[in-house]
């Protein structure tokens, strides 16, 4: 190397050779690799996804990725934690006294500046292993926690337990409504809708804290029951295949099953399976497309006769709500398992799922009209996220006094 006076000093061209050497590689650059991971990771699943895809996104080879990741499930597992890591930290850095407004606040503001990468958290941690799975519920049990403990401060205890054993009392701040709360601010990284980050952030504190502060016991008691479009009875080898795939697939994971679990599951040699779908990602779509149609029969019928916009999403919080609990393991292969289809299969899918979040729109539009069509769908995606985490805490037992209070807590998240 030379310079117009001659050879490049030693100490001058190490200095040039350092300075070219942090210019193209960033100090944080494992903070970008998880970055990078976890937005593929939500977007395509943890199978679909590749190391070379993930270096790509950082502008790096593979070769150097693995000097910072050993395999890809050492970077899935980091991701995985990152974000929850990022909540405890948020609420770390607040005061102890700090109001539920303060908490829910700190908690959205982390969710939406890693909202293209937080949905890992939600479907994609099944594939942790145990010890992965229970720190990482240790974490997410810190949050609730805390959330508890400002809400404490604010909402008197009281009422009936609802079968929760060890639980805080099924009442305005227990622990079932933080849950929910929760996931209605988690909603958000499993949709797009664009919407200016401030009003984002204010309509998910006021949702948040009607749903924490809500009682999930209906004063006229459970409410009238749910009749929902059954399942058809399997009567062609085609539906045994599909009926016999979509528990394994909610039990197991996708990518984990195999076609000779499923063939052995109906009575068939795995060769025979391809005598009525192409592939096991066809099963998949049949899957889907089964929990999509009858989700469109059940709001249908739920509507039918319905005048009033209120009651029409009243009824559209029973109805789904009654539908997550029945269908679980068809609700749960559909919603955690689309990303993983290949672009063509998720089309109609992806129809059947606008067309379904327009009829909530549309109604709760009419029962809010202060409401813009942007900020009535990030609600009703935050509905759906209160029925994920409450069926989850109360573990998908379902009974007419579990469905009225996830129903109850909808209709808070909804604002009405």
């Amino acid at each position: 190397m030379t310079w117009p006076y001659g050879p490049v000093p030693a100490r001058v061209c190490a200095f040039m050779t350092a300075e070219s050497i942090s210019a193209t590689r960033p100090r944080n650059r494992r903070q970008l690799i998880v970055e990078a991971a976890g937005r593929l990771f939500s977007e395509r699943g943890y199978h679909a996804a590749s190391m070379e895809e993930i270096a790509a996104g950082v502008g790096i080879s593979a070769a150097a990725l693995y000097r910072h990741f050993p395999n890809k499930y050492a970077l899935f597992a980091e991701c995985a934690h990152a974000m929850v890591d990022r909540l405890v930290a948020a609420l770390d850095e607040l005061p102890p006294d700090a109001a539920p407004a303060e908490v829910f606040t700190a908690l959205i503001r982390v969710t939406v500046a890693h909202r293209v990468s937080g949905g890992v958290y939600r479907w994609e941690a099944r594939y942790l292993d145990r010890e992965d799975r229970r720190l990482l519920r240790a974490k997410f049990g810190r949050v609730v926690g805390r959330v508890t403990e400002a809400m404490r401060s604010e909402v008197s205890f009281c009422g009936d337990e609802l079968g929760l054993p060890g639980e805080q009392p099924f009442a305005p701040g227990g622990q079932l409504q933080i849950v929910a709360a929760l996931g209605a601010v988690g909603s958000i990284t499993m949709h797009r809708t664009s919407i200016a980050q401030h009003r984002l952030e204010e309509q998910l504190l006021a949702c948040a804290l009607r749903v924490s502060a809500a009682d999930p016991v209906p004063a006229g008691g459970s409410g009238p029951a749910v009749e929902l479009p059954v399942l058809p009875v399997a009567r062609s080898r085609r539906a045994e295949i599909l009926a016999a795939a979509v528990p394994l697939f909610a039990r197991d994971g996708f990518a984990q099953v195999t076609n000779g679990q499923i063939a052995q599951a109906v009575g068939l040699a795995p060769s025979a399976l391809y005598r009525h779908y192409p592939g096991k990602v066809d099963i998949l779509a049949a899957a889907c497309l089964q929990a999509a149609g009858l989700l469109a029969q059940a709001v249908d019928q739920s509507l039918r006769d319905v005048a009033d916009p209120r009651d029409a999403v009243v009824a559209l919080a029973a109805t789904y709500v009654a539908y997550s609990f029945e269908h679980t393991a068809l609700t749960s292969v559909a919603e955690a398992e689309f990303v993983g289809l290949p672009a063509e299969l998720q089309r109609p899918l992806v129809r059947a799922q606008r067309e379904h979040i327009a009829v909530w729109e549309q109604q709760l539009r009419l029962a809010r009209p202060e409401l813009d069509p942007r900020q009535a769908r990030v609600l009703v995606h935050a509905g759906f996220g209160v029925v994920v985490e409450a069926g989850r805490r109360l573990r998908w037992r379902d009974s007419p006094e579990h469905r009225a209070a996830v129903r109850e807590l909808v209709v808070a998240a909804l604002g009405l």
